[in-house]
C-alpha cells in the first residue's frame, strides 16, 4: 500500500470510489503516521472510508463515536468494579492481606479497555477511527492533543503505557462546532463533499446491480437539486443507495409522481423538508424530463474527485441488499 493507485483500486475492489486526491491522504496517513481529519456533509462516507481503510490494511478497526459530556476516562478505560468487589470478599474469607488483594485487583485481570486505551496496546497498527470529533466538548479535545502527541497513557495504578505500534488514525467531523487550531495543525485534512452526478450514477450502479440506468439518473439528479434546497438535513449517498432499493422492491423502473410519493421518506427523515420539497414539487417533473433525456449511464463506476462509500447503513425490512 505504497501508493495512490494501489489504495484506489484495493477500496474500489471493496465497493468504494476513491478518487486520487483522496488515496493520496489515505496514503499519507500510512507513510507519515500522522492522524487524518476528514470533514464534510453527513452520509459522504467519511466513516466507512475508515472501515474500508482497516479491511484493506487486513488490521482491526477501532471506533471511538464522540458524544457531548465524553471524558477522557471514559475513552481510555476503566476498572470493573463488580469484579473487584467479588475478588475482595472472597480474599477476606481467605485471609488474605490487605496489601495483596489491592495489588491483584489493580491488575490487568480486572481492567476494561476502552478504545483509546485499546488501540496503543496492540500488537499490530490498528486503525483508530475517532468519529463525529466536533460532538466532544473543548476539555476532550486537549486530552486528545496530548494522545496525539505522546501516544501514551498514564494509570496511576500500572503507571505509563506507550503505543506498541502507532494507529493510523481517522477523525472525522460534520462540522457541529468548530475545531480547534491546535489539533487542525496535528492532522492531515480532507473535504469530502457530496458526489457530482456523474459520481451518484457511477456509485449507484457499482452497489446496485441490475439497477435501470433511467432510474440511477433520475434519483441521481432529483438528490442533486434536494441539496441544493434550505433543507434541515440534506440527504446523504446512503439515502441515494437505500432509495433505489426501496423502489427496486416495489418494481419501479423510473420516477413518477406516485413512485414519489410512495417512497420520499426514504430521502427526507425531517417533517420540515418535507413541507420545503412540496412547496418546490412542481420543479420534480422538470428534472425527471430532463432526466429521461439525458444519456444512459453506462453502469461502470467512475472516478471521484475525493470518495464515497457504496455502503448504507439503513435497512428496508425483507429488501435483500446485493453481494459486493
Amino acid at each position: 500500500m505504497k501508493d495512490a493507485a494501489a489504495i484506489r483500486e484495493r477500496f474500489r475492489e471493496r465497493g468504494f470510489i476513491v478518487g486520487e486526491p483522496f488515496a493520496t491522504a489515505l496514503q499519507l496517513v500510512i507513510a507519515l503516521e500522522k492522524p487524518l481529519l476528514i470533514e464534510g456533509p453527513a452520509g459522504v462516507g467519511k466513516t466507512e472510508s475508515a472501515k474500508t481503510l482497516a479491511d484493506v490494511l487486513g488490521t482491526r478497526l477501532i471506533r471511538l463515536q464522540c458524544y457531548e459530556g465524553l471524558d477522557a476516562q471514559t475513552a481510555l478505560y476503566e476498572w470493573n468494579y463488580p469484579r473487584q468487589m467479588l475478588h475482595i470478599r472472597l480474599s477476606e474469607a481467605e485471609g488474605a492481606s490487605r496489601e495483596s488483594q489491592e495489588a491483584h485487583i489493580f491488575s490487568d485481570a480486572f481492567l476494561l479497555e476502552r478504545p483509546l486505551l485499546e488501540a496503543i496496546r496492540q500488537d499490530r497498527s490498528p486503525v483508530l477511527l475517532i468519529d463525529e470529533v466536533d460532538r466532544a466538548d473543548e476539555a476532550f479535545e486537549a486530552f486528545l492533543l496530548e494522545m496525539l502527541a505522546e501516544w501514551q497513557v498514564t494509570i496511576p495504578e500500572l503507571g505509563t503505557i506507550r503505543a506498541r505500534h502507532k494507529p493510523h488514525v481517522i477523525l472525522t467531523s460534520n462540522r457541529t462546532r468548530e475545531l480547534s487550531d491546535a489539533l487542525r495543525r496535528r492532522c492531515l485534512f480532507f473535504w469530502l463533499p457530496y458526489p457530482t452526478l456523474d459520481e451518484e450514477i457511477a456509485i449507484l450502479h457499482a452497489r446496485i446491480p441490475g439497477l435501470s440506468a433511467r432510474l440511477a439518473n433520475e434519483i441521481a439528479r432529483v438528490m442533486e437539486w434536494l441539496r441544493d434546497l434550505h433543507l434541515h438535513k440534506a440527504p446523504g449517498v446512503a439515502e441515494s443507495l437505500d432509495w433505489a432499493l426501496a423502489l427496486m422492491s416495489l418494481h419501479r423502473d423510473h420516477l413518477d409522481t406516485v413512485a414519489l410519493e410512495q417512497t420520499i421518506g426514504c430521502v427526507l427523515k425531517v417533517r420540515e423538508d418535507h413541507g420545503v420539497f412540496d412547496v418546490h414539487r412542481d420543479r420534480v417533473a422538470a428534472i425527471l424530463g430532463a432526466a429521461s433525456l439525458a444519456p444512459a449511464a453506462s453502469g461502470e463506476p467512475g472516478e471521484a474527485a475525493g470518495g464515497h462509500s457504496l455502503e448504507t447503513d439503513f435497512g428496508f425490512g425483507s429488501v435483500s441488499r446485493p453481494a459486493r
